[in-house]
């Protein structure tokens, strides 16, 4: 069991969630574009290990699932909403088009790239992401505060 009892409903959807991750990973490593030198450095900074893995992709809109359920569960725990101008898939990264330019902002989601390599997979990140924001709300839990302190000091 990934999750506890009180949160039965998302063990079910966990399975969807990482293959989700997956998919948007694979779309963006396709269609995105590299970081650039300074973004590098920014990522090197961070501690990012395999920085040349990195794509960002520029969208009007970050999309979200096509599963109702999965769709509905991201929001009611603050994941998804049409306010969200970026996220990271792993080596994966969606930028908002009219945010494309927000150095902060890239931190912050190359913070979560950073946390992926050390949990080592997408299951093992998602699992503790997505228990902080079950538990402590999004975005008051330690994974979500280490990347507003970056974004911060960076």
């Amino acid at each position: 069991m990934i999750f506890s009892e009180e949160f039965k409903e998302y063990e079910a959807l966990f399975p969807l969630a990482c293959k989700w991750v997956e998919e948007q990973e694979s779309l963006i490593l396709k269609e995105g574009v590299p970081l650039n030198e300074n973004q590098k450095i920014d990522a090197y900074l961070i501690g990012i290990k395999d920085i040349e893995k990195i794509r960002i992709l520029k969208v009007d809109k970050i999309p979200s699932p096509v599963n109702l359920q999965l769709k509905e569960a991201m929001k009611a725990v603050g994941l998804s909403s049409t306010n969200t101008i970026g996220t990271a898939y792993r080596y994966g990264i969606y930028i908002r088009s009219s945010h494309w330019e927000n150095k902060g902002l890239l931190i912050h989601e190359l913070t979560h790239t950073m946390q992926y390599e050390r949990f080592g997979s997408v299951s093992l990140f998602l699992k503790e992401y997505l228990l902080e924001c079950i538990t402590l709300g999004y975005p008051n839990g330690p994974l979500e505060q280490e990347a507003k302190k970056n974004q911060e000091n960076i």
